[in-house]
Parts: structure tokens; sequence; C-alpha cells
């Protein structure tokens, strides 16, 4: 009998991923590097537009689809879920990648960036994983992987908040690992350093802003906090994430891996 290594399948064929977030940035490569593994792949993001460019390249393919909620509104977000179900089956693996960042100082963090910080970076990780996870648990196999931050294992000036979202989702990474252990359930986090995102470019550009500096300046000091002195590339963050979803990972779980050229250790 051939086996699918021998047949020359993808090592995720037959998977079904979905990724909030996937729009844009990190989530968008960790989509499109999910569906050259084989997976049938749903994004959920909040912007049609975003969501129309990330598909172009795979409309052709049948293989992924795009469903539009917030991860903030539970009920948009359960719908969107049960919807992406029916569509392409059971959910078998989930990659938390929708998130934000703002920076200010803490005397002047105030109540409504602290909480929007912690509204989309942690309860809609947990939104998310409360929606996926108990298929998981029927099929006795699901990968769940979140996209964190190097500011969820070290601290870094300004962005308090965010900071502390991002460490909030490493507890629960490490938490809901154990919980799970001997269910067929992995569950993990990926840390990436400064990468090369819209998100980056927004730092730059409320850095210029604030100081004064020019942009190459700022992008040179954020490059320069990784020891390879260079910013990480989205597709390094994906292939990490794909790597912790395919076969040969299934004794790693509850762990936060840093992708930051060697930044954190």
């Amino acid at each position: 009998m051939t086996t699918p290594e021998l047949a020359g399948a993808k090592p995720l064929s037959n998977k079904h991923a979905i990724v909030p977030g996937g729009t844009r940035g990190i989530g968008a490569a960790i989509a499109r590097k999910l569906l050259a593994q084989g997976a049938r792949v749903t994004i959920i993001g909040r912007n049609p537009q975003s969501m129309e460019k990330t598909l172009v390249p795979f409309v052709e393919s049948g293989e992924m689809a795009r469903l539009s909620a917030d991860v903030t509104d539970t009920q948009a977000l359960a719908k969107a879920f049960a919807n992406a179900s029916e569509h392409f089956g059971a959910i078998q693996i989930l990659v938390n990648s929708a998130g934000q960042a703002s920076s200010a100082p803490f005397l002047k963090t105030d109540a409504q960036l602290w909480q929007r910080m912690l509204s989309v970076n942690l309860d809609g990780t947990v939104h998310c994983i409360q929606a996926a996870l108990p298929g998981m648990l029927v099929a006795g196999w699901g990968r769940i992987v979140t996209v964190a931050s190097t500011a969820g294992l070290v601290g870094y000036a300004y962005v308090s908040a965010y900071c502390a979202s991002k460490h909030a989702i490493i507890g629960l990474t490490r938490a809901l690992a154990l919980e799970v252990a001997t269910k067929g359930v992995t569950v993990n986090a990926v840390c990436p350093g400064f990468t090369e995102t819209e998100m980056l470019e927004a730092t730059i550009a409320n850095i210029t802003a604030k100081t004064g500096r020019t942009a190459e300046s700022a992008r040179g000091d954020l490059a320069a906090r990784n020891p390879q002195k260079k910013l990480v590339q989205p597709e390094e963050v994906a292939n990490a994430v794909c790597w912790l979803c395919s076969p040969g990972s299934e004794s790693i779980t509850g762990q936060a891996i840093a992708v930051a050229g060697g930044e954190v250790m």
C-alpha cells in the first residue's frame, strides 16, 4: 500500500486551519504557508479589502475561505467559526494571529488603551480557543498556536499594556497545554521579535513623529536589538508555526518559542 509520504502528500493535507488575523503581516504569511502545506485555510478579519488582497493569489485553489468578524465580538466570532466548520469541516488547527500594539508611558496609559490591548490580544485569543477547542477534544487531535511576542517574555519600556497582554498569553498557553496534554491537542506560542510588517511601519512612524529621527535611523535601532542585526521576516514566523502543526512536533507543547535571532534566550 502506498503511504501518504510516498505519494508526495503535503504534511497538512486534509487539515482545516483557521487563522484569525490572517489578513496581513504575520497572519497572512501563516495563512499562505499553511495553504502551501496542504491545509484548507479559513482566515478571519475585520477588513474585507485586506482579506481580498490576501486571497488573490489563491482564488483558483478553492482551499482558502474568508470570513469577517472581530475577535472581541463573541457572537460574531462564534458564528464565523460555525460557518468555517460547515464549509471546510471540523477545525483542527487554530493559529491566533489577531493583535494590536500601542505605545505610551505607563502614567499616560489610560483605561481605554489598557483595555484595548487586553480585549484584542488576550480576550480575543481566549474567545478563539473556546470556539475551536471543543471540536479538537472530540476528535482527539488539534493544534493551537498563538502569535505572541518577545514582549511576552521580557519587558519593553513604553508598551506596558502590550507587554501585559502578551505575558498573559504565555501564561494561558502554558496552563492550557497542561490541561489538554493527554487529549491529543498541543498548545504553543511563537514569540517574534521586531518583524517586517505593517505594524512595524506604524511603530517606526510613531518613533519619528515623537523624536524627530529619520525612519531609517529608527528602523536601524530596532534591527540592532536582534543579535543577527536584522528584522525578522513574516515567513520565518510562519515556518515556526507550521512546524508546530506538522507531524513530528507532537511532543512540543506549552512552549513559547522566540523567533528573534537570539534576542531572548
